[in-house]
């Protein structure tokens, strides 16, 4: 089968794409034939060596296709099955082994390449703002990279729980991509300081949460954004990552939280792994969650894929097709 691996650690330039031989499933574990690929920061971390992996390396934690075969001792899962995962390496291929505990069923009447590219930001969208900071209604909040990924499907849950949402982005194209997904307020950061503007929209009241996928160059004024005893959720790192922190600065700065969540910990059982799911695919066979797919590639050009997102040029969900 076909396969992206790197043998070095590097730019986008290191990714090959290679055979390898097919998997075999071992007990409790499906091959499963990919039908799309999500591509996520974290791949980009692993391969630039940000995150450690043993080389050579098939990134990628995110997949959904047809179960091909199943592997003993698996019961829940059948042959022929439509799925999707998350939370496991080696996804940037035509197949994979995966932990049967690890794959859910597509909904019928769910497309498997838009539960894919849903499926690890939905769940991440999803903990930060039902469980990491649960918003209740009335309630406001700022969402950095307001039109990326987990930006766009955060802002819609938000808006589902009745919050008021402001976010940034960098274009005209991405505010309206991001008013479009239901923002209340956009502040184009390229043009304006963000933290200023938070202030005069609430007033000088300051917020209760800050959702930051952004890291170095928000992080400061993310803090400055809060009311005492807010929440600023650090859930990445694309600009790179945040300098030590000394906790008197939170005492300083009105007894506030910090926190650096991540989807395994949120994820960690299989009913809650469960539960966020069909929540998840409930709302978007509902209408009520639009998933865009703002980039799709061949799987053989994932280098590409890499230099788009590591560019900030992409909106939505970046997909690979084997």
């Amino acid at each position: 089968m076909k396969a992206v691996r790197f043998h070095e650690l590097g730019g986008p330039e290191v990714l090959r794409y290679e055979d390898i031989p097919t998997p075999t499933p071992g007990e409790g574990q499906v091959l499963v034939r990919h039908e799309a690929v999500g591509v996520n920061f974290k791949d980009t971390y692993e391969r630039s060596g940000a995150y450690k992996v043993a080389l050579p390396f098939t990134t990628g934690g995110e997949a959904g296709g047809v179960v091909e075969a199943v592997g003993s001792g698996v019961s829940s899962i059948k042959k022929g099955q439509r799925i999707v995962y998350q939370g496991t390496g080696g996804a940037y291929a035509d197949y994979a082994t995966v932990a049967a505990t690890k794959v859910m069923p597509v909904p019928d009447g769910l497309d498997v390449k838009l539960a894919t590219a849903s499926f690890l930001q939905g769940l991440t969208a999803h903990y930060l703002c039902t469980s990491t900071f649960p918003l209740q209604a009335g309630q406001t909040c700022l969402v950095h990279a307001g039109a990326g990924g987990v930006g766009l499907l955060l802002t819609q849950m938000a808006k589902l729980r009745g919050a008021t949402v402001i976010t940034t982005v960098s274009t005209a194209e991405k505010e309206a991509l991001s008013r479009a997904a239901g923002a209340d307020h956009v502040i184009r950061y390229t043009e304006v300081d963000f933290l200023p503007e938070v202030e005069r929209i609430t007033g000088g009241a300051g917020l209760p949460v800050v959702y930051d996928s952004v890291g170095k160059d928000t992080f400061d004024r993310s803090l400055d954004c809060l009311a005492p005893r807010g929440y600023l959720v650090l859930f990445g790192q694309s600009s790179g990552r945040v300098a030590p922190v000394d906790p008197q600065t939170l005492n300083a700065k009105g007894s506030l939280f910090l926190t650096r969540p991540t989807l395994g910990s949120y994820t960690a059982t299989a009913d809650e792994l469960r539960w966020r799911s069909l929540e998840l695919f409930g709302w978007m066979r509902d209408g009520k969650l639009n998933v865009r797919i703002g980039l799709e590639l061949p799987l053989a050009k994932a280098a590409e894929a890499h230099r788009a997102l590591e560019g900030r040029q992409t909106t939505g969900k970046v997909v690979l097709v084997p």
